[in-house]
């Protein structure tokens, strides 16, 4: 009796040689057509890094390179004169300075205390999917209808006048989606373990979320705040309608009174003053510049203390 099935599973040695070097052909051309891909991945991505970065860089090279000529004590520290096309910028600094600490009083426990609340107590009902899908909304709100807000709110209702509080309040309000949202992820980051030893150790959830919950979500929540108050630092529209002075020689005396800023300035002395030199043009981006610069090296060398105090 003849038996097919052995007669098919026989091979000669000659067609398992050719089956080997075919499977090992396929394998090779797979990892060359893998190989390539990401080479390829990989050059898209240096490419958009490029496009990305080197524009920011030219910027940068421009502001510096034509407004350090203008960078000077008396340029930092001195009262503007001569319809502003003299003298110094120190109100502008001042105003600057003062509008982004009054955000930050007002927006950090607002934000922080919403970002544990909607993380640590609020179950998942359809008022907190709600209030989430809010402050989605409202980070994409542009700022000129927060301005308004703050005119109809704080200037006219509240009888606050174009005020340090006023503009401070609405630099606040426009800031608080920011940190909200990325408190919240923050704090939802941290492993849930911490929260069960805390609970079996006998503490309180807010004893736990103090001692133990916020520390290790401090970086998260600190990046957040300074991209709340960058903003707030660099915004014109807001503060156009509820603070901004154009042209004010001294300096602020309580919180309800108006000031200069440094990116209204800026507005003001390109586009509204004729003949303004261009090298004080260039200088006021140039400090504009690194006040935000060097908000992002203090929150840098913060956060990453706190990172490595981390305990996961």
């Amino acid at each position: 009796m003849s038996r097919p099935h052995l007669l098919r599973r026989s091979s000669t040695p000659a067609q398992q040689s050719s089956s080997g070097a075919t499977n090992t052909e396929t394998a090779q051309y797979t990892q060359m057509n893998r190989d390539l891909g990401q080479r390829l991945g990989f050059a898209m991505l240096g490419l958009a890094a490029l496009v990305v970065v080197v524009p920011i860089l030219l910027v940068i090279g421009t502001i510096v390179a034509r407004g350090m000529g203008a960078i000077s004590w008396e340029f930092l520290s001195a009262m503007p004169r001569e319809g502003m096309k003299a003298g110094g910028i120190l109100p502008a600094i001042v105003g600057t300075l003062l509008l982004t600490a009054g955000t930050a009083i007002a927006a950090i426990p607002v934000g922080v205390g919403g970002a544990i609340y909607l993380a640590e107590y609020a179950g998942d009902t359809w008022l907190t999917r709600a209030i989430r899908l809010a402050i989605i909304n409202l980070a994409g709100i542009p700022s000129v209808v927060y301005g308004l807000f703050g005119l109809g709110m704080f200037v006219l209702f509240l009888q606050f006048g174009t005020s340090i509080l006023a503009g401070s309040l609405t630099l606040a309000i426009m800031s608080l989606p920011i940190i909200i949202s990325t408190a919240e992820e923050a704090l939802r980051a941290v492993p849930v373990e911490f929260r069960t030893v805390s609970a079996s150790l006998g503490g309180t959830r807010w004893q736990g979320i103090r001692n133990i919950i916020l520390p290790q979500a401090l970086p998260g929540i600190i990046t957040g705040v300074i991209l709340g108050l960058l903003r707030a630092a660099g915004e014109t529209a807001p503060i156009l309608f509820t603070v901004a002075a154009f042209f004010l020689p001294h300096l602020p005396r309580t919180v309800l009174d108006q000031t200069m800023t440094l990116p209204y300035h800026l507005y003001v002395i390109s586009t509204q003053v004729p003949g303004m030199p261009p090298q004080i043009q260039y200088g006021t981006a140039l400090v504009l510049l690194g006040l935000v610069l060097s908000l992002n090296v203090v929150a840098t060398i913060i956060r990453s203390y706190y990172r490595r105090r981390r305990q996961w």
